[in-house]
């Protein structure tokens, strides 16, 4: 069964993220240790989730909109591109990483594509932003 994503079930994503997550930049001030761990716990990936989710919303598809499962399965793999030192034109391109965000039944024209990425980008690995946002800027694409 597929799932779209509503508007009501981003209502619900957010307001689940908003409750899980403290007071945001105070509680960075004031945690001076690093995380223990690499992987984020549960919680943090639902309002990773749910932050992307919303964000994405006003980006618009070129027919269906996509499921959350296609929506979510993208991040992760820019994220590991990007620390591996891929480009943004080689995680697009189709001889390279293949991870153009577009499904069987939707896709997005490339500057929602670029839109996307920086979302995805912004919320689960911000320290590729600038490198992202700067290759996009001096490709014209931002």
């Amino acid at each position: 069964m597929r799932h779209t994503v509503t508007t009501a079930a981003t209502v619900l994503l957010l307001a689940l993220a908003t409750a899980g997550c403290g007071g945001g930049d105070d509680d960075a001030k004031t945690n001076d240790k690093p995380p223990t761990s690499a992987a984020p716990s549960p919680s943090s990936s639902e309002a990773l989730a749910a932050q992307y989710l919303a964000e994405s919303q006003q980006i618009p598809f070129t027919s269906h909109r996509p499921t959350v499962d296609e929506l979510l399965d993208y991040p992760p793999k820019w994220c590991a591109a990007l620390a591996d030192g891929h480009s943004v034109e080689w995680m697009f391109s189709s001889g390279g990483g293949s991870l153009y965000p577009i499904g069987n039944d939707w896709g997005t024209v490339e500057a929602d594509a670029n839109k996307l990425l920086l979302v995805g980008v912004k919320v689960y690995c911000p320290k590729h932003l600038a490198a992202v946002t700067a290759e996009l800027k001096a490709a014209g694409k931002y």
